[in-house]
């Protein structure tokens, strides 16, 4: 029997990883070729800084969810 949590969390990962390498390779590359490497790398810093709120979400997120699970523990 196969653990269908686990399965969905694996291919959440995924997804969300492809789509960061989607979104840092095609996007930043077409940038990269069409407006050339000082634009490319602005737009490199934008969507770094434009990931700072989901990455405080998810850490604010994993934390809650650890709590949890510690407290059902007990």
């Amino acid at each position: 029997m196969r653990d269908l949590r686990k399965y969905a969390q694996q291919t959440d990962r995924r997804l969300i990883v492809g789509g960061l390498l989607i979104l840092f390779v095609v996007g930043d590359g077409l940038i990269y070729l069409i407006y050339g490497r000082q634009a490319a790398l602005a737009g490199l810093i934008c969507l770094l800084i434009g990931l700072i709120p989901l990455v405080l979400i998810w850490i604010s997120l994993a934390l809650i969810s650890w709590l949890v699970r510690r407290a059902n523990r007990e």
